[in-house]
């Protein structure tokens, strides 16, 4: 089996839609260009940030699927025969509203969606205003270049969540994300936390033996009233023992990787965490704590 070349489009985003798409569609085509078959888009990479505040305006900013930002991303994925995993805030249904992966196939197929599970409410990131929590589960999308287990941002601090999709017969994890530190940090305190959420998911690549892809946006943005969120970017590409294939800074950045499609099964010879687990035992991971 050839190896999967993959890519992540990592960048700013300013109040402006179409520029914001725009900017994503041509960092898509430029890695269709080197070779990409699947692109990994940033979250809600068509919009600011706008969760640092609780304005009901922005709901405004919704949108229905299928609507503008799927369309364009539909066509993209057509036009360049690439799996493409965009990320859209999801005008469900009137007063109902989700963070939500899309994932488009090379015909331009809507191959399916994720809507985000855990929803944090934390200073700067208020979207449980915004957000309801996803329900329908933890399931991977079939599509031209594999099962793709697909999660958004703050699921990635929860090994439950991608193992339930290694589980589920994932082949990749997929995490489009946006994160950031308070610019008024110290430097210690930064570095604490970009290794923290570094860590964690290269963890989940070892615990499962998969490839995981992570998107994250750059630059700071300020919401009225907020101090704003230095996006701190670091994209990047791990293989199936947490090693890193790839890495962004924190500037623009067209990330590119080639993933060896045979490696979670050798891997998984040599560590057969699925084999040992004590599913017997695991009962309590229901409860939400246990003293």
């Amino acid at each position: 089996m050839s190896a999967l070349r993959v890519a992540i489009v990592q960048q700013s985003c300013v109040a402006d839609r179409e520029r914001n798409l725009a900017m994503s569609v041509r960092s898509i085509t430029e890695a269709a260009s080197l070779g990409a078959r699947l692109v990994l888009l940033q979250e809600l990479h068509g919009l600011p940030y706008f969760c640092q505040v609780e304005q009901a305006r922005y709901f405004d900013e919704a949108e229905s699927i299928p609507g503008p930002t799927s369309d364009l991303l539909a066509r993209t994925a057509a036009d360049l025969k690439i799996v493409i995993v965009g990320s859209v805030f999801e005008r469900r249904a009137p007063g109902l509203y989700h963070n939500t992966a899309l994932v488009f196939d090379r015909d331009g197929r809507l191959a399916g969606r994720y809507r985000k599970m855990h929803i944090p409410d934390d200073p700067g990131f208020h979207e449980k205003y915004y957000f309801a929590p996803g329900d329908q589960g933890f399931v991977p999308i079939d599509t031209a270049v594999g099962r793709l287990g697909v999660l958004v941002c703050w699921d990635q601090w929860y090994p439950e969540a991608a193992r339930l999709m290694a589980l589920a017969g994932a082949e990749l994890l997929l995490y489009p994300t946006a994160i950031g530190w308070d610019p008024r940090d110290e430097a210690a305190e930064k570095t604490r936390q970009l290794d923290s959420w570094q860590i964690i998911q290269r963890a989940h690549a070892v615990a499962n033996g998969l490839p995981v892809l992570i998107a994250n946006r750059i630059g700071l943005e300020r919401s009225e009233g907020a101090p704003g969120i230095a996006f701190w970017g670091h994209s990047f590409i791990a293989g199936p023992q947490g090693e890193l294939l790839a890495e962004a800074g924190d500037g623009p950045a067209v990330l590119i990787a080639d993933i060896d499609q045979e490696a979670s099964e050798r891997v998984r010879r040599v560590w057969p965490f699925l084999r040992d687990r004590r599913i017997d035992a695991y009962g309590d991971l229901v409860r939400r704590f246990l003293a």
